[in-house]
């Protein structure tokens, strides 16, 4: 089996490499770039002395998880360009990347144009970090914590569409109830989802799951980038969710809000 996922460069992305490395022959990984060391270097978002507690929190809870920067298996194929840069590329440029078995997108940016067609055209999963449709928009996982809901910080697995995180779902992932700090929560969040997504894969499950529309009118909050601020962050930050309540929140989820809700034990 042969995958091809589009995805980007920080440790939780290169760990989905690895997993999806571990059940195909060959990986092909389109990755593009940011910082791996965002709020201490201008980037994706500002640097600031807010930014940079707030994302050195964010480094620790991925690097405990997720481990540090690293080379990928000796069986992936990879293609480093710059965050945006994606949709410029002509076609062409994928080679047999575009032959692959199953496609799947984690982490890259808004996939438009002709690739985007080809793209809906073989089926291409997307992995949503947000439980979409509650949760849409950018950092949907922050939002949930900070609007104090933990209940929604999860993963969203569906289909790919034209339309920005507004496919069709197959399923939802979520983080197993415990006693955790909200950063660490979040990174269980994206591990869950690929455990969910290459468990799905390697059984053979992924291309014949039905999948929902989903419905926008159950809509929470729909954010972006230029929401996330500094006075945003420094709220968020003194007032963090203790992990006891956090544990409570998960325990009393209502998992009939959720489609085949996949929920690591």
């Amino acid at each position: 089996m042969t995958i091809s996922v589009f995805t980007s460069n920080q440790p939780r992305h290169l760990a989905l490499i690895e997993a999806l490395a571990a059940v195909a022959e060959r990986v092909y990984a389109v990755q593009e770039c940011n910082t791996v060391f965002p709020g201490r270097v201008p980037d994706f978002f500002q640097r600031s002395e807010i930014m940079q507690d707030y994302f050195e929190r964010v480094i620790a809870a991925e690097a405990e998880v997720f481990g540090r920067p690293r080379f990928a298996p000796a069986n992936v194929t990879q293609l480093p360009i710059k965050m945006g840069d994606l949709n410029m590329l002509e076609l062409e440029t994928f080679g047999t990347a575009l032959e692959a078995d199953v496609f799947v997108i984690f982490g890259a940016g808004y996939i438009k144009g002709p690739l985007c067609e080809y793209l809906v055209a073989r089926r291409a999963v997307n992995i949503h970090m947000g439980v979409s449709p509650y949760y849409r928009g950018s950092a949907t996982n922050f939002w949930a914590l900070y609007d104090n809901r933990p209940e929604y910080v999860g993963a969203t697995i569906h289909l790919l569409t034209a339309g920005l995180d507004s496919g069709p779902i197959l399923f939802h992932a979520l983080p197993r109830a415990e006693a955790l700090d909200p950063f660490l929560l979040g990174m269980r969040a994206v591990r869950v989802a690929h455990e969910a997504m290459v468990e799905r894969i390697a059984s053979g499950q992924i291309q014949d799951l039905e999948s929902v529309v989903q419905d926008k009118r159950l809509e929470l909050r729909y954010s972006r980038n230029a929401d996330f601020t500094d006075a945003v962050a420094a709220e968020y930050l003194a007032r963090l969710p203790a992990a006891d309540s956090i544990e409570s929140a998960l325990c009393n989820r209502d998992l009939s809000q959720f489609v085949q809700p996949y929920v690591r034990q």
